[in-house]
């Protein structure tokens, strides 16, 4: 049988060398499952593989978009599909998998429902209160609608946050509600590999990222993005810090802390996403 591996776990634990390992055991590519890792203007602020781990094995769809384009899960449900099927038409009966995007692992396990488009008007006006009243009074709006989706967001990003209340607001439902609640069948078994460390390690961990980081040149690869700052991508942990550091909004070294935090707060709601998966394998030791 045709097996898809999917090697996930929260940022920092460990996913990309162990991927890599599994996948040259199974004389597999590596597929990315990250939101972020794809497109190409952001790499040293996603922790994209470095270029020694790329040539280790083949990986696919690492900084092949630009922050630029729209590109959703239900986009990449189709894409990482066709993908598989080529490569498991051209022999491989093993494929590797690896990420930390909860809705592009979704996608690709279970597929997604289509959700319904909101009126343009709906979402001006939550963008232009957004702007003026803060994304937090939007999220507290969004709790007393749709409780589940905010464990599972990040509230401070002000797109998923106007996205799940646009929709809440338009159709009467939850956003959580338009989950896909049955798996779409898929041509081939899948199976799922969490990696897990004890809480302060992975702090630890992501701490010492972040740091790593900033000595690689981050506060230059955001400062470079500030034309492109208004791009839905770039509302993403490590870049709206520094956006912030540039308007003076904060110091250096808040924007260094608030990444380590907000970093952290993102790991937690990745293990509160998937604890709730009976099919994830969790491991805790794997060297």
């Amino acid at each position: 049988m045709r097996r898809l591996t999917v090697i996930l776990g929260p940022t920092a634990v460990g996913k990309t060398d162990y991927s890599i390992a599994q996948a040259l055991r199974a004389g597999s590519p590596v597929i990315s499952c990250d939101s972020r890792q794809i497109f190409r203007e952001m790499r040293i602020g996603t922790a994209v593989p470095s270029d020694e781990q790329l040539a280790a094995v083949p990986h696919y769809f690492i900084r092949t978009r630009s922050v630029t384009e729209d590109y959703t899960a239900g986009m990449y449900e189709m894409d990482a599909l066709a993908l598989i099927r080529r490569l498991f038409a051209e022999g491989h009966e093993q494929l590797i998998a690896t990420g930390g995007s909860m809705f592009y692992i979704e996608a690709l396990c279970h597929g997604i429902d289509d959700i319904p488009s909101a009126p343009p008007e709906l979402r001006e006006e939550l963008t232009r209160r957004a702007l003026t009243e803060g994304t937090a009074a939007l999220a507290e709006e969004l709790k007393k609608l749709d409780p589940e989706t905010c464990e599972e967001i990040d509230l401070q990003n002000r797109q998923r946050v106007v996205r799940a209340l646009e929709v809440c607001l338009t159709t009467g439902r939850p956003f959580s509600s338009f989950k896909q609640r049955e798996a779409k069948r898929r041509e081939f078994e899948i199976r799922k590999i969490g990696l897990q460390r004890p809480r302060e390690e992975l702090y630890e961990r992501i701490n010492r990222r972040v740091d790593a980081m900033m000595a690689e040149g981050l506060e230059a690869e955001v400062r470079s993005l500030l034309p492109l700052r208004n791009c839905p991508a770039l509302r993403t942990v490590g870049y709206q810090e520094l956006f912030d550091c540039f308007d003076g909004k904060i110091t250096r070294e808040e924007a260094v802390e608030q990444i380590k935090r907000n970093t952290r707060n993102y790991a937690k709601r990745q293990m509160t996403w998937w604890r709730r998966d009976p099919d994830i394998e969790w491991l805790t030791k794997w060297q």
